[in-house]
């Protein structure tokens, strides 16, 4: 298994790296990331754990270490986190099933 913590620190030094090439890049990023927590309507839990969902979604290994501390640090769950993933697994496959209606549209348009 990877050793999360190390890589979590590696990505932060990565995404530093790239804030000193493109600072603006990284600041309007950081503006994205923090525009739900001005509201914070849904809370910071929730949040991080709709963060892990969409990062399995996505298959963002960063993503899933950042977000999986600081979804401890914000008191989820091993059984929240896993409902959550839950979600995920059921959207991809609900997008799968949907996204089969393309494949046989294009076949019959072969017809």
């Amino acid at each position: 298994m990877m050793d999360w913590n190390e890589y979590r620190r590696q990505v932060t030094a990565g995404v530093g790296e790239i804030g000193r090439l493109s600072t603006d890049t990284v600041k309007g990023y950081g503006t994205l990331s923090g525009a739900g927590a001005k509201q914070d309507l849904l809370g910071a839990k929730t949040r991080e754990l709709i963060a892990l969902a969409v990062s399995v979604t996505v298959r963002c290994d960063g993503c899933i270490a950042v977000h999986t501390d600081a979804a401890l640090r914000q008191g989820a769950t091993r059984e929240e986190i896993a409902e959550a993933l839950g979600v995920a697994v059921a959207i991809n496959a609900g997008a799968a099933l949907v996204y089969s209606t393309r494949v046989m549209d294009a076949y019959a348009s072969h017809d």
